[in-house]
């Protein structure tokens, strides 16, 4: 049996560490200004999943997206988000044109649940290993990086970063 979506392109934008670390207690252990501006730039007009703990760290929906939150809270509501409860029916959530494409923007275990269905990871590689209690997958063979653009450390910026665009192979 197909599931519905099933074949749907996935993007996912993530900021990671060097030890791969892309959150503490809840947080964004860094502040990148540019990086942050480049992700508003990417996922606006399109639709953003998250966990319900990354939704919560946000504080509310992003602003000129279609805000989705997978949980397995079946009582979980909030204003101005589709809530749904696997990556399946995120999935097969129908979208119209004013939807845009699918950027998955965490926590971890969404990025790990998420990763299959991935072809495109716009992924800011950042100059520092910090603390965290979340992460993000290694990225086996399969996956090919290229580099768009390179940052480093200034007033806006308290780390260098690079940002890659990493595609699934064949």
């Amino acid at each position: 049996m197909e599931v519905p979506g099933a074949s749907r392109r996935v993007k996912m934008i993530v900021a990671r560490g060097k030890n791969g670390v892309i959150g503490r207690g809840g947080r964004i252990p860094w502040r990148l200004k540019d990086d942050m501006r480049f992700f508003r730039e990417t996922t606006l007009g399109n639709t953003v999943i998250m966990g319900r703990k990354t939704f919560a760290s946000l504080g509310g929906p992003l602003p000129g997206r279609r805000n989705v939150v997978v949980t397995r809270d079946r009582n979980f509501r909030a204003d101005g988000v589709d809530v749904v409860h696997s990556p399946e029916e995120a999935l097969a959530l129908p979208l119209g044109p004013e939807d845009g494409e699918l950027f998955v923007i965490g926590g971890q275990q969404i990025y790990e649940a998420f990763l299959p269905h991935a072809d495109v990871i716009y992924l800011t590689e950042v100059d520092a290993v910090v603390e965290g209690d979340a992460y993000f997958p290694e990225l086996g063979d399969e996956w090919e990086l290229t580099e768009l653009r390179r940052h480093e450390a200034d007033e806006r910026n308290e780390y260098g970063f690079v940002i890659y665009v990493a595609r699934r192979r064949g």
